[in-house]
Parts: C-alpha cells; structure tokens; sequence
C-alpha cells in the first residue's frame, strides 16, 4: 500500500522542515508549501493529498482563508490547523469551517503523529463508507431492475395463460369466436383515443378480454340454449359478471381489472347490472368496453340476425349515447376513423382464421 501524501503549510521554513522530518520517519510522503497561495498553486496541478497541515496565521493568505478555498474544491482531504494562538474560539471557527483538528504549537512528535492518524483513519472511513454507499445502491438498482424485469416476465407468462382461458370461453361460446380479441382490439384504440398512459392501457386490455370470464361458471345447457332464456336463467346468466370478478380479484395484478369485469354491464344511467352503477362511479375501462362490445356485437353474424354495417352501429351507440354510454367516450369512438375498426376486425379474424388452419392441417412427422 502507498504511503499517504500529506502537504505541509507554514511561512516559517524550520517549522515546515521540523514537521516534515517528523512525518517522513513515520513512513508518509510530505510536501511543503511556504504560503497558502503556494498550496492552492500545488494542489490546482493536479496533485494528489490525503492530508493538509496548515499553519493558521500566515502572511496573504491565512490558514482559514486556506481552508475555505480547499474545502469547497477538495472536501475529501482532511485539514488540521497548527497554531500558536492558546485561543479556544480560533481553533472553534477552524473546526466549524471545516477544519478536522488543530495542534498547538510548540507540540511533540508524539502528538502531531497522533493526530495525523486520526484524520487519515477518518479519511478512510468516510471513503469506504461512501463506496459503500454508492455499492449499495446500485447492488439495490441492479436487483430493483432485476425483480423488475421478473415481474414482467411474469406478468408476461399470466397473459399468455390468459389468452387460452380466453380462447378456452370462445370456444365453449362458440357464436362468439374471436370476441374477445376484437372488443380489447377497440377498447385498446379508444383507450389510446383518450390519452390514457400505457400501463393503465394494460390494465383495462386486460379487463376488456376477460369480461366474460365469469361465463366459465355458467352451465352450457343456459349458455348454448337455442331459444329464448327463462327468468331464472337470465338471473343465472347475469351472475357471471360476479363470478368473474371473484376470479380475477385475488389476483395482484388484475386487481383493478377486476372491476372492469364486475362493471362491464353497467350502464350510464345507471340501468345496468349487477350493482347499477351509474356515470363516473362505472370504472373507466369498463365504460370504454361498452361502445367496443356493442360495436362487435351489431357488426357480427348472430343466430338471429345478420352481420349490419359499421353505419348501424355506429347510429345505435349514437342514439344511446347520455343512456347506455358515457357521452365522452361517444365522441372518442366517433373521432376515430371507420377505417381503423375494419382493420382492427380484419387483423383479429386473420390471426383467428391462422391459427384454426395451425390446428386443421396435421404436422409431418
């Protein structure tokens, strides 16, 4: 290990000569300085010290002066000043102003070892703390990022499960092939239409797709009837927006998507089920999901009725506009082009239409 450099301050050479032969048979590198101008002239080189000894009254420049100016450009070098003066308020200020110590002078060698010591002892242990410190941080940022980037893995890995549960409700629905996909496709475009930020997009992505979640628990005999449904089963039917939400709720992440799903019937004005929630207090995601399920709803084939145009549904969410659907977000739908919708569907019953084909034609062996 090298030895420390400690840069020696005074106007009086016997002094300066004195401390330093003191300081080089205690193993330390010294260099002297007649002046705190001659001080501040070494160290702007560029040379390094671990220690400065400085006398406090010195022609030009003092040794607080010197302190001042060395401080505010070398804080990490300790200074202790040497004096004369057997007066307890001058050597206070030297400490307030900075100063790590002070010796009087006359001292013995003992003494100005001692001291010397001590102030590259705390030297050191404030730079280890430091490095400590700035290890620890990132050692805490690399690890931040790293369950960061894990939790997105993860949050990854559950929307894949999510998408089969989805394409699992599509199927045992079978009318509704691909629904979920276009009403999270259209929610996702007004969401973007709003302004909202990306990871509240996510959230209310989520809650779109799953919507029906809850029909899982719906016997197929009510879900695939033919006919019309009986009171009962309308009530039962109705169920599944609850039964969704007790899913999906105790699930960290889809917390709030939760609601989405428990809300998805609601209506503005406050004619929906199952709660009646009425305007604002309906979740937003929800409210955007309105407009996108009765959009795919009206410009999809039904058992029936045929497909209509973008037109018919576009004059229906209109007309229901202040009753069905938040008025805001009928102006979002409306000030985004018919040609957006097409493309969106398109893409959806590309992806559909691949993957039934994927599942259709047998791989070679």
């Amino acid at each position: 290990m090298a030895a420390e450099r400690i840069l020696i301050v005074d106007d009086e050479e016997a002094i300066r000569e004195i401390v330093h032969s003191m300081l080089m048979m205690a193993g330390y590198r010294c260099q002297q300085a007649s002046s705190g101008i001659e001080a501040l002239a070494i160290l702007e080189s560029g040379e390094q010290f671990d220690l400065m000894l400085s006398d406090l009254m010195m022609a030009e420049m003092d040794g607080i002066a010197l302190l001042e100016r060395t401080k505010e450009k070398y804080p990490d070098m300790p200074v202790v000043m040497v004096t004369a003066v057997h007066d307890i308020s001058v050597a206070l200020k030297a400490i307030r102003d900075g100063a790590y110590d002070y010796l009087l002078k006359p001292f013995e060698r003992e003494q100005l070892q001692a001291i010397v010591r001590r102030a590259l002892e705390n030297r050191r242990l404030k730079l280890e703390n430091r490095a400590y410190q700035t290890n620890l941080e990132a050692l805490v940022t690399a690890r931040t990022e790293q369950l960061r980037q894990t939790m997105q893995d993860l949050e990854r890995s559950y929307d894949i499960t999510l998408e089969a549960l989805g394409d699992a409700l599509d199927l045992k629905d079978a009318e509704t092939e691909g629904h979920s996909k276009r009403v999270t496709a259209f929610t996702i475009a007004m969401a973007h239409g709003i302004g909202l930020p990306q990871d509240k997009i996510r959230v209310i992505a989520r809650g779109a797709f799953l919507h029906d979640i809850g029909k899982m628990a719906i016997p197929d005999s009510i879900l695939r009837k033919p006919g019309a449904l009986t009171q009962e089963e309308i009530t039962r039917m109705q169920e599944h927006c609850y039964s969704g939400y007790q899913m999906l709720r105790k699930i960290p992440f889809l917390t709030e998507a939760a609601e989405i799903v428990y809300s998805h019937q609601e209506r503005w004005d406050g004619t929906g089920y199952p709660r009646g929630l009425k305007g604002n207090d309906i979740p937003l995601g929800a409210r955007l999901f309105s407009i996108a399920d009765t959009l795919d709803a009206i410009m999809s084939d039904r058992p029936y009725r045929a497909a209509q145009t973008f037109s018919a549904a576009r004059e229906e969410i209109m007309r229901w506009s202040g009753r069905q659907f938040d008025p805001e977000v009928v102006k979002v739908f409306l000030s985004i082009p018919e040609s957006i919708w097409r493309d969106l569907r398109k893409e959806i019953d590309h992806q559909i239409d691949r993957f039934t084909y994927s599942q259709k034609v047998p791989t070679k062996a």
